[in-house]
């Protein structure tokens, strides 16, 4: 599919484009006009572009086998809307080839622009063409797939299943406890849960293309994969259980019937098992015939169905003989029908709960033609229509056979002759028979009646015409549902296996012929069903069954109330006869009826539905699917973060949410993990990647889509976000004023320390010390992280790295990927050598989190390491804070800072005075210092002859000997200080230092160099660090 080349004869499609004055216009490559102006000068016809893969002459008798695309009269670039271009947002669908808005912008000439309409089409327009051409190649060979119409496809197949055993075997049975007006209610009840579930199904399905799956690919592709998944798995299970519920209906009919004539195969129960393997293996033969077979057997059952049904009505017309008099069969009577007016509860626990339970069952066929959306011709169409006409005529049928037979027939009758009337003697008579000659006392008193509503199952062929076309009825109807389960299940399960959500189960997702049938997954169902016919315990599963459905319906009704509450764009169905909040009733209802019909059942469908859904959202599938889920989180997201605007900032709530300049954040996972150790699950991370204008011409198209997915990968809690700019500082101010959204915004930089400052260019250096002003101007925290091997850790895009930060020199690694260029298709496949592990990601074990609280910056300097405590990794390390003081009040300074500790509810209590930071640094250190610098210096005063004026515009960068001796003592500070840190310090898992706050007139060299002398000679991560100078700790309440 897509190839070019014929397979019949090997031509190639030719794109063609003429004028004149009878047609559109044609472009031939070799003979390109664009002026296909009309000659009397009027407006220009949009030309067509035909694609084919034979000659002109050719294509012209075969308009099917061509693709007609016309473009606007804008450009011919330009084409005006259809519909392939939106094909790419179905399933397993190829995008079609819709010019880019790059292509439409670019200015090419008459000739060019003609070459570029060839190559804009011939992707999009490709596929159609080998489709169609193969469509009619193979045409005669192989049929299309069979398609179902909304009368055979989805109302035929809706009223079978909702006709069942129940309609024929007990509902007689529950109109002579509840009566007829209870009875009725009872039905209305059920119609009203299955018709509010109706309406929603309707409104999803007809919200974009539903293809093969039922309830389960409408409930995903709402709710996401989570509910999903757990629902088409259980939904798949429950179809497989009632084919075996069906046909074990079927087979005690049959085991009944065959007693009658005193046919005994084994006993009872064996007799069930037998009949009921023979059944199921005979429908499964039905199945894997296809769907055409099975269409067929349905419409067979439908028509045996329709004879029984007017078998039925035709019978209460006719008198009856005496011998159905004695059975309770009178015909239509006005006191039989008063009599039967209202509930007669018999028996233990009979109530009207429990007739509404036995009922409902026979109510949950509503989404058979739903789970074969995919032989539908149009299921957008078919399945709002035929399934609101199954349940409307299905429940005239139930209220109408409800009151025929309570108007025909009495509740208790002997069946014996002689208890009939031969006087008008009454006394002493109990029951409705007595005003109708019959004398049916004795077995009313005794309980031992055998026929009548309360008595006898098959009341129904007792008043029909002819006794076996009934039950030739309960065949037709027990096999019908039977086999729609079998056809149901398989469908169903075979679109979760090839969603590939849960593992082990690919293997049915496998189609065979024109219909894609699950053979495999039919095999499956039907080894479920035997396996429940054989061993199973039937009555605890008729319970499971019935809450399997009403978990479905439940859900459903849910998805359609939740899409149309998150008020999504995407949510536009056609059948607008819904509404959001009858959708939440039968959402609601469903589960009440759960808990009603059988509690212990509903517990445990729920105790399944959440370990599958556990299982699932541990797992988090790739997948995509528009849900409204989706929607929700956006709606919850926004009106939070805007009701969040309104609200003060507070030193309690102040959380640092950080703007980490990591370039691609996998060349820097060390910046990445260290500031999700502090930020996750507690505050906003945002990496930000500054793109100069040359490295925008390297990079992949999709970098950013690979790379946010390498972070959840890697599982950061980090927002991703790309600046194109001139230069590093550009690009940092422009993040620092508009990254983030409301509340939501960055209030501390972190970047990585620039470790080739030295080898680096003047204007990297400015322009690395300027976005550090740049920060402090901006009312900014600031972290800068220094690794004793740097940040970078390879180089997966040439010209990517943010050279402004870090040495070019690539850190060896075994994982690390090679210097070559690698395609994004190749870093995703490799995603394992990808995911490099960082010091951050190890248990730090007793290790020490050292902190150098020089100066009062408002609490960031503890924050930070207190928020590190809290994460696993770090929650045995032991934080010991530094402070300057001296000898003589080194207790006094000591208690303070640890009351002050205390205040703040830090439970730092190593706290380490620093008597001996006033000392003059070792020579050794100093003249170290001293030889970092003295590049940077003009030594202006060894010159002579030569004036500082014009040493400084040949290098205005360098450091005069002025500068550099008014620094002095700042300088041998921060030397003996690095010091003091490499002194306490060699054993820490991580060093946090206070950061120097740069002066206007301080040189940008020497600045680089003192932050280089703080941190240097460290065998673990160092951290500068410095608040804005406001409170982010308090020790108030309020």
């Amino acid at each position: 599919m897509g190839q070019f080349t014929s397979k019949r004869d090997g031509l190639v499609p030719r794109v063609c484009f003429s004028a004149n004055e009878e047609g559109p216009s044609r472009y031939f490559p070799h003979h390109f006009n664009a002026s296909s102006r009309q000659q009397d000068g009027n407006l220009q016809i949009p030309p067509t572009i035909v694609v084919s893969d034979v000659d002109a002459s050719a294509s012209e008798s075969r308009g099917s086998s061509m693709d007609l695309r016309r473009s606007s009269f804008y450009s011919t670039l330009d084409l005006v809307p259809q519909l392939e271009n939106y094909a790419s947002t179905l399933p397993h669908q190829k995008p079609r080839g819709r010019p880019s808005l790059e292509a439409l912008r670019k200015a090419f000439d008459e000739a060019e622009a003609g070459m570029e309409v060839t190559k804009t089409t011939t992707d999009s327009v490709s596929s159609l063409v080998t489709d169609s051409g193969h469509e009619e190649s193979q045409g005669p060979q192989e049929k299309a797939p069979v398609r179902f119409g909304w009368v055979t496809g989805v109302m035929m197949r809706c009223m079978l299943n909702i006709w069942g055993v129940i309609l024929f075997l007990r509902l007689s049975w529950i109109v002579s406890q509840a009566g007829i007006l209870l009875t009725c209610l009872i039905i209305l009840m059920s119609v009203t849960v299955t018709s509010v579930t109706a309406l929603s199904i309707s409104a999803i399905a007809t919200n974009g293309r539903v293809i093969s799956g039922g309830a389960y690919f409408m409930i995903s592709r709402s709710l996401g994969p989570e509910i999903g998944g757990p629902i088409g798995m259980v939904f798949s299970f429950a179809n497989a259980l009632a084919c075996a519920l069906n046909t074990v209906g079927f087979a005690e009919v049959v085991r009944d019937l065959m007693q009658e004539f005193g046919v005994v195969m084994v006993d009872s129960v064996n007799d069930v098992r037998i009949v009921g393997v023979i059944t199921v293996t005979v429908l499964l033969f039905i199945s894997l015939a296809g769907m055409e077979w099975e269409s067929k057997a349905q419409i067979l059952f439908f028509t045996v169905l329709m004879v029984s049904f007017s078998n039925y009505f035709v019978g209460t017309f006719i008198p009856p003989s005496v011998e159905k008099q004695a059975q309770g069969v009178f015909g239509y009577n006005s006191e039989i029908f008063m009599a039967n007016l209202k509930p007669d509860w018999r028996g233990l626990g009979n109530d009207f709960f429990q007739m509404f339970a036995i009922f409902f069952p026979s109510a949950i066929g509503i989404l058979s033609g739903a789970n074969i959306s995919g032989d539908l011709k149009d299921p957008a169409t078919a399945i709002p229509k035929g399934t609101l006409m199954a349940i409307l005529w299905t429940t005239f049928s139930y209220l109408a056979i409800s009151v025929t037979v309570g108007s025909c027939v009495i509740r208790d009758a002997s069946g014996n002759i002689s208890d009939i009337l031969t006087g008008n003697i009454t006394d002493d008579c109990v029951g409705t028979g007595c005003n109708l000659g019959w004398n049916f006392t004795e077995c009313i008193e005794s309980q031992s009646c055998t026929y009548g509503l309360a008595n006898n199952s098959k009341v129904l062929g007792q008043v029909s015409g002819f006794y076996y076309l009934i039950t030739a009825g309960v065949f037709a109807a027990s096999l019908s549902s039977a086999l729609g389960f079998l056809v149901s299940a398989p469908k169903v399960f075979q679109c979760l296996c090839r969603d590939k959500i849960y593992p082990y189960i690919g293997v049915f997702a496998k189609g065979y012929g024109k219909n894609d049938e699950p053979l495999r997954a039919y095999i499956l169902c039907y080894i479920i069903a035997m396996a429940f016919i054989l061993i199973g315990n039937l009555n605890i599963i008729a319970a499971l069954i019935s809450n399997f459905f009403l978990c479905s319906y439940s859900l459903i009704n849910f998805s359609c109330f939740h899409a149309s509450i998150t008020n999504s764009p995407g949510w536009r169905p056609s059948f607008h006869y819904y509404s959001k909040w009858t959708a939440l009733f039968g959402a609601v209802i469903s589960v009440v009826l759960m808990f009603l019909l059988t509690w212990w059942a509903a517990l445990v469908t729920f105790s399944i539905i959440f370990f599958l859904f556990g299982y699932v959202n541990y797992n988090k599938p790739k997948v995509n699917w528009g849900s409204s889920v989706q929607a929700g989180t956006y709606n919850m997201a926004l009106s939070y973060s805007v009701s969040l605007s309104g609200v003060e900032d507070h030193v309690k709530n102040f959380r640092p949410q950080c703007l980490v300049l990591t370039g691609p954040p996998n060349q820097r996972p060390a910046l990445v993990d260290f500031v999700g150790s502090f930020t996750k699950h507690i505050s906003l991370m945002i990496c930000g990647d500054i793109i100069t204008e040359q490295d925008r011409q390297t990079r992949a198209l999709d970098a950013t889509d690979w790379l946010v997915k390498w972070m959840n990968k890697r599982k950061v809690r980090s927002f991703y976000t790309p600046f194109t700019a001139h230069s590093l500082r550009g690009g940092a101010r422009h993040l620092l004023q508009a990254s983030g959204l409301g509340k939501l915004k960055p209030n501390t930089l972190v970047l990585g320390f620039k470790t080739n400052w030295r080898d680096s260019s003047p204007e990297s250096i400015e322009d690395y010390i300027n976005t550090i002003y740049d920060t402090f101007d901006s009312n900014f925290c600031l972290c800068i992280l220094r690794m004793m091997d740097g940040l970078d850790i390879f180089d997966q895009f040439d010209g990517e790295v943010n050279h402004s930060f870090e040495p070019d020199k690539v850190v060896d690694n075994d994982d690390q990927q090679s210097p070559e260029r690698v395609s994004v298709d190749n870093i995703s496949d490799k995603s394992d050598s990808d995911q490099i592990k960082t010091v951050f990601q190890n248990d730090q074990g007793k290790k020490t989190i050292d902190v150098y609280w020089i100066a009062d910056d408002g609490g960031l300097t503890l924050l930070v390491p207190y928020l590190l405590t809290r994460r696993k990794r770090w929650h045995s390390s032991k934080v010991r804070v530094f402070i300057v003081g001296d000898e003589q009040n080194m207790e006094e300074g000591r208690n303070e800072m640890i009351a002050l500790l205390k205040r703040f509810r830090l439970d730092f209590n190593d706290v380490i005075v620093m008597t001996d930071s006033e000392k003059r640094p070792h020579a050794k250190n100093l003249s170290r210092f001293v030889d970092s610098v003295a590049p940077f210096r003009l030594h202006d005063e060894q010159q002579d002859g030569v004036s500082v004026e014009d040493l400084r515009q040949s290098a205005p960068w360098k450091i005069s000997d002025k500068e550099f001796e008014a620094f002095k003592l700042k300088s041998e500070r921060k030397v003996r200080l690095n010091e003091i840190i490499r002194r306490n310090s060699q054993h820490a898992a991580l060093v946090l230092v206070s950061l120097p706050v740069p002066q206007g007139d301080c040189p940008r060299a020497l600045y680089m160099a003192w932050l280089d002398t703080l941190t240097c000679g460290l065998h673990c991560p160092a951290v500068l660090i410095r608040g804005n100078q406001q409170n982010v700790l308090t020790f108030y309440c309020q």
